[in-house]
């Protein structure tokens, strides 16, 4: 019985420890939670412009690369006939 009050009382104590949050810091975590959600906004805006500009910077070395190959096979078509003569 006497550890059943005991158990009782702490949990009592803890209660009221944890519930007696105010007003104030009730609006202080809201405050805090709005300013996470447009970090997050943020964030999550700056990584698709990261993923658009990743994107056209393959785009573009994907043209690099054909051109750089289309330019070789047209020196490689001019030795050859530079060799033929």
């Amino acid at each position: 019985m006497k550890r059943l009050i005991k158990v009782s009382m702490i949990a009592l104590a803890a209660s009221l420890v944890i519930g007696c949050a105010t007003n104030s810091d009730i609006e202080n975590l809201q405050t805090q939670i709005d300013g996470l959600k447009t970090s997050v906004a943020q964030a999550s805006s700056d990584a698709a412009s990261a993923q658009a500009a990743a994107a056209d910077a393959k785009a573009s070395s994907d043209r690099a690369a054909q051109y750089a190959q289309d330019t070789n096979s047209k020196l490689d078509s001019m030795f050859k006939k530079s060799m033929m003569k």
